[in-house]
């Protein structure tokens, strides 16, 4: 099974006059990094937030608010009157030089960051509990969306190593007559320079060996099947955090498939090596998002 890294959740709970509101989007990230809104009431649980947040996503660059809502008159408040007379001077300099009407302008300072603001800067341990519920539950939507989009990802990849695959059988067919054409276009050289009845068939032979063990891709092939391989045995694993090592097995396939193209020398098999290649990177690109 695999995770993507991007995806949004949402959750919202109401008791009484007090209702918590949470959204969390995510992104790709090579670590796990969030930043965090939230109501001033929840800063002494910010660490107990991002544990929560950590523990279900584990990586990802993600951003999360989280508002507590006073809809009624329980929770006393405070009026910040030297924040709201800095407002009140800024926006009426502002009108000022745009010469715009003022209006109701205690309305709108009201409804400026930090004007108003709860009495206490604690909320109560039950409070507390219904945001982290809340919490918990946008959590779980996002990582909903996360399983479902992973399953796209994990069909795509698959298809991906198939085509690979694929590709290097191609490569296993043309070898026998790669190799055979190199002696051909050898013992014709030889032929033409040094004359037929002149070439030493031991020597030949021997040198003939030496040139192909240089050209031989045999062993690439064979380990790049073998990356193919465990690439598969990955996706298969039950743990849900493999971005990483998929994205280190496709360098040891990239690298195996840029060695057969060099060694091969020869344009039927390079073709095929730029179809892999060209495979390789759409995985490379999806793997990016695999959490």
């Amino acid at each position: 099974m695999l995770k993507s890294m991007t995806g949004f959740g949402r959750a919202e709970f109401t008791r009484g006059e007090t209702s918590v509101v949470v959204e969390i989007k995510s992104l790709n990230g090579k670590q796990f990094e969030v930043n965090l809104k939230f109501s001033p009431l929840l800063r002494p649980y910010e660490f107990e937030i991002r544990n929560l947040m950590q523990q279900v996503l584990q990586r990802g660059t993600l951003d999360a608010t989280i508002n507590i809502r006073q809809n009624g008159a329980t929770r006393p408040v405070v009026i910040n009157t030297d924040l709201a007379k800095y407002y009140y001077q800024s926006i009426t300099m502002l009108a000022n030089q745009l010469e715009l009407p003022q209006g109701d302008m205690l309305n709108v300072l009201m409804k400026l960051p930090e004007v108003v603001t709860p009495a206490t800067e604690q909320i109560t341990e039950e409070e507390w509990k219904d945001v982290a519920s809340t919490l918990k539950e946008a959590l779980i939507d996002l990582d909903t969306h996360r399983i479902d989009e992973g399953q796209m990802l994990e069909s795509d990849l698959k298809q991906r190593i198939n085509n690979i695959d694929e590709y290097l059988n191609k490569v296993r067919e043309l070898d026998p007559l790669r190799k055979d054409r190199i002696r051909q276009r050898l013992e014709g050289l030889l032929a033409e320079y040094v004359g037929k009845e002149n070439v030493d068939t031991n020597r030949l032979e021997q040198e003939l060996i030496f040139y192909l063990e240089k050209l031989d891709i045999s062993e690439e092939l064979s380990r790049l099947e073998n990356h193919l391989r465990y690439f598969r045995e990955i996706l298969k694993d039950e743990d849900a955090a493999k971005g990483k090592k998929l994205g280190f097995v496709l360098q040891e396939i990239g690298r195996e498939i840029n060695t057969t193209g060099s060694k091969a020398n020869d344009a039927g098999i390079q073709q095929w090596v730029v179809l892999m290649k060209d495979e390789l990177e759409k995985a490379k690109e999806q793997v990016l998002n695999v959490l």
